[in-house]
């Protein structure tokens, strides 16, 4: 985490998002699905939705070594140098694995949630609740850590308001999410309480330009908004 602290240029987006609907239905949803939705299980879930919108939120900036070549020594034939030249490339991953971040006895762990994208929301309930009792029973394996490609940290349950993310080195993003408060919020012409969640993004700026990184956030902000669309 400090070797990507200290060489991943980020910059930070911040929003809220109406999540009323939201945590209105969750409780009796895990009803009708048979398991306990929790936020960070919507978070997921509209995370890999958005990221594949946005295919480069989840990609990394990489270095590799090409051979260069050297002039001919006079028989006519040009030879490769002994001294290979990096070359930066974006390598986008296939699959939306989301890292979260777990307390547990050992310290913070990041299980994560292989292929999310292609996961229901119940499956992603399952499989949250199962690397979370893992992780806190120090039985995660080395497969439950590997394969991230963009990070999520959810401290809301801590009532803490917003907090910005350090980028997890094989990542080039991570959703940081505060605590659920109440929000005199305009709507329909009027002024009514609202929940509101607030989201903070850091990107690493050699991946991703602000305002791409700015409508992956609005559109996973609705998607939070809309929960009917994260179960249909």
């Amino acid at each position: 985490m400090l070797a990507s602290k200290r060489s991943k240029p980020c910059f930070y987006l911040a929003t809220r998002a109406d999540v009323t609907d939201l945590m209105a239905m969750r409780h009796t949803l895990s009803k009708t699905l048979g398991v306990k939705v929790t936020s960070n299980a919507f978070l997921v879930h509209a995370l890999a939705l958005a990221a594949r919108e946005y295919p480069l939120m989840v990609g990394r900036f990489v270095w590799t070594s090409t051979d260069s070549i050297e002039p001919s020594d006079g028989d006519g034939q040009a030879r490769p140098s002994q001294t290979p030249e990096p070359e930066a490339v974006i390598q986008i991953a296939d699959a939306v694995n989301v890292g979260f971040a777990v307390s547990s006895a050992q310290g913070l762990v990041a299980p994560v949630i292989k292929h999310a994208h292609e996961k229901t929301l119940a499956q992603i309930a399952r499989e949250e609740r199962l690397l979370t009792d893992k992780a806190r029973s120090n039985k995660l394996t080395l497969d439950d850590l590997e394969g991230e490609t963009i990070g999520l940290s959810n401290l809301g349950a801590y009532d803490i308001d917003s907090f910005i993310g350090i980028v997890p080195p094989p990542a080039g993003t991570i959703l940081a999410v505060g605590k659920v408060s109440m929000a005199a919020t305009p709507r329909d012409g009027r002024i009514v309480a609202r929940k509101m969640m607030s989201l903070s993004l850091a990107v690493d700026h050699r991946v991703v330009q602000p305002d791409y990184a700015a409508r992956f956030l609005q559109v996973l902000a609705k998607r939070l908004e809309d929960p009917q669309k994260l179960i249909d």
